[in-house]
């Protein structure tokens, strides 16, 4: 992902459900940011 979600991932829950996330490798651990729709995300 780019701009402010830069370093993040997405993974589609459903077609227009997003749970946007990132992985911390240092001290594995999965840190899940935000959910919601496209439009509520960007």
């Amino acid at each position: 992902m780019t701009g402010d979600f830069a370093g993040y991932r997405e993974c589609h829950v459903q077609p227009d459900w997003l749970l946007v996330y990132r992985i911390d490798k240092e001290i594995l651990t999965l840190v899940l940011a935000y959910t919601g729709t496209h439009s509520d995300l960007f």
